[in-house]
């Protein structure tokens, strides 16, 4: 497990970039996920309204504040790229590519936006049950 997992998992708020309607989709199983563990969650999607009960922002753009959010990505790698350098911009510090989500050469983008991300590894629906127990010890 990535050491960067619970410093994730301390924001306040989190965003799935790439929810979907489609409850066979890992975007929704992602965003159900963290809805589900009591998670203040927001599904980023452009063409929706909400997802599983929840509004939708249209972009990263739309939210208020991006400083104590922790991003969850599950676009295609050209996407997450543009997801990845807009989030630094508005301020996120915290990114996890979900398995196959991950852009060539992520790990350096981030690190010279100073952006914490996790990638390569398993997936939050995965990862993320553990973390939890842990972080109530």
């Amino acid at each position: 497990m990535s050491t960067n997992v619970p410093s994730f998992f301390a924001s306040k708020a989190f965003a799935v970039v790439g929810a979907s309607t489609d409850r066979s989709k890992f975007g929704n199983k992602v965003l159900s996920w963290y809805k589900d563990n009591g998670f203040a969650v927001t599904p980023i999607n452009p063409k929706e309204s909400s997802i599983e009960g929840l509004a939708c922002a249209q972009s990263l753009d739309h939210l208020r504040d991006l400083s104590d959010l922790s991003i969850s990505v599950v676009t295609p790698p050209k996407v997450s790229e543009r997801i990845l350098r807009d989030a630094a911009k508005g301020g996120c510090r915290k990114i996890w590519f979900q398995p196959g989500s991950e852009p060539e050469n992520w790990k350096l983008i981030a690190e010279e936006l100073g952006v914490m991300a996790i990638g390569n590894g398993p997936c939050v629906l995965k990862i993320g049950p553990a973390s939890i127990v842990r972080s109530k010890l």
